[in-house]
């Protein structure tokens, strides 16, 4: 399993905030839709906030940064683990993909894991955004699970 530890501590909405998008509302709303039924966790930890649940055969993770428009989502999930030592052709494969198939996602290294990842700024999203982009990072985990590694 990928873990990820938030860095930032987060705080809130204030009663200032009223009229800003309840960012967290949203995403449980969206995950709720596209989860496999039981398969929802999340930590509304101090660390910040992290999601994480089964979404096909992915085990797909959504975490905010904080709760300002200026925060980020970041979507990923784990292909596989990564091997001892990267080859040469999967690194070159990896990179023509990240350039020709992943949309706004991208292979990445994440701890000993190869991940696809998609990160956003909160400004101006909308829950159908956040349904692409996790819609987007678990086909690719899925699809890309049993190719790469074969």
């Amino acid at each position: 399993m990928t873990t990820y530890s938030p860095e930032l501590a987060i705080a809130p909405p204030s009663e200032a905030d009223a009229s800003a998008p309840n960012y967290i509302e949203m995403l449980e709303t969206v995950i709720s839709s596209l989860e496999q039924e039981g398969t929802a966790m999340v930590s509304h930890a101090q660390e910040g906030y992290l999601w994480k649940f089964g979404y096909g055969s992915a085990e797909v993770f959504v975490q905010l940064t904080g709760l300002t428009d200026d925060d980020t989502l970041t979507v990923w999930s784990e292909v596989m683990p990564s091997p001892t030592t990267l080859p040469t052709a999967m690194a070159v494969k990896l990179l023509e993909l990240n350039w020709s198939t992943t949309l706004e996602a991208r292979f990445a290294l994440l701890n000993q894991d190869i991940v696809v990842v998609t990160s956003r700024t909160l400004a101006g999203l909308s829950p159908s955004e956040v349904s692409r982009c996790i819609t987007i990072v678990a086909t690719l985990a899925d699809e890309y699970k049993a190719t790469l590694s074969a």
